[in-house]
């Protein structure tokens, strides 16, 4: 999908104020539902993934199945709500040996474990509103010593609230953020003003 694109900074593929957030994504929910809302706690619409089944319910992107993202950016970043349910996300990647890889991460596992093709790992999130920094050129060289060439596919799982999911080259920090990649910027301004008058 973006193979044949300039990749540089940050590429998006999930953000839930746009038009249609889940344009590039298919979904699949049973005894669940994925629908936009708002948030109270950022007072911006969401994407709200909710499943009794987290395999049953999920986004993946690309939508088709034959197709792959080909984003080579190694940074993933994830900003999601911690709705203090079982979630998971899995990234699948190509390496330098020509191999697909997936890395599946979770708030219910309590140890990594290596396979030769799938890597499982235990994610904490904080209360609330989370940044989940995804390093995967470091952590396709840990668990297979092997180079990262590029993203073919994410699935988002349920249960979680998503604002946006996107790549980028390097770690920025929250100053360095574009203001639309920002979580808190309507907050932090109102938080800011606020200051201000005293």
């Amino acid at each position: 999908m973006f193979k044949n694109t300039f990749q540089s900074g940050f590429l998006s593929i999930l953000y839930s104020l746009g038009s249609k957030p889940l344009q590039l994504w298919n979904k699949s929910v049973q005894n669940g539902h994925i629908k936009r809302i708002t948030d109270n706690d950022i007072q911006s619409l969401v994407l709200d993934i909710v499943g009794s089944n987290i395999s049953k319910t999920y986004i993946t992107c690309p939508a088709e199945k034959a197709k792959t993202l080909g984003i080579k950016l190694p940074y993933m970043i994830l900003i999601v709500k911690n709705m203090k349910k079982y979630f998971s996300f899995e990234v699948q990647i190509l390496d330098n040996k020509n191999i697909r890889r997936r890395f599946r991460v979770s708030n219910y596992q309590s140890m990594t474990r290596v396979k030769p093709y799938i890597c499982t790992m235990p994610m904490r999130l904080d209360e609330g509103w989370n940044r989940i920094e995804f390093d995967l050129a470091e952590f396709t060289r840990r668990a297979y010593s092997t180079g990262y060439v590029e993203t073919l596919r994410v699935q988002l799982h349920a249960n979680c609230r998503v604002r946006r999911i996107y790549f980028s080259d390097k770690l920025y920090s929250e100053d360095e953020l574009p203001i639309e990649f920002k979580l808190f910027s309507s907050i932090q301004s109102k938080v800011d003003h606020t200051q201000n008058e005293d």
